[in-house]
């Protein structure tokens, strides 16, 4: 497998889980509570935030002349049932939701640094930055998530 080949891969991987997570946003945003309009907002730029990162991503994986995933996984559709499952029987279905956020985002987070700490793949500047800034700002909505969920329990 050629390098541009490996890197695009790995790229269409945070891809994939990029659409899961803007879809696993949507459907949290509908459980919302309307009460809770922080929460809300929170949850809509979030799904702003992931369909930029799958235009950057999109746009990093043409650049090594690879085409993008079009769509997300099997595994972001069995999580978002289990969400919509889980959140059903809560007694508390606004906290459940943010619950599930915060282990999606533990999950990108998880795959997001085995890319860029990949010893046997050395990423171009432009990928690490994409990357690094990505993950940056994924970190930084699981710590908001958090906040959240402590004001809605």
């Amino acid at each position: 497998m050629k390098y541009s080949e490996k890197i695009s891969n790995k790229l269409n991987e945070l891809l994939t889980r990029t659409y899961d997570a803007e879809k696993g946003y949507k459907m949290a945003q509908d459980k919302m509570d309307p009460k809770f309009t922080s929460v809300r907002n929170f949850i809509g730029e979030r799904i702003q935030q992931r369909y930029n990162f799958g235009h950057e991503l999109k746009a990093e994986i043409t650049a090594y002349g690879e085409l993008p995933e079009k769509g997300g996984s099997l595994k972001g559709d069995l999580h978002r049932t289990w969400m919509d499952l889980t959140a059903k029987i809560s007694s508390n279905e606004t906290e459940r939701v943010l619950e599930e956020i915060e282990r999606g985002e533990k999950a990108s987070l998880k795959e997001y640094n085995h890319i860029l700490n990949d010893s046997d793949m050395i990423l171009p500047p432009s990928t690490r930055t994409l990357l690094t800034k990505q993950r940056d700002a994924i970190k930084e909505s699981l710590e908001t998530s958090k906040v959240y969920e402590k004001l809605v329990s």
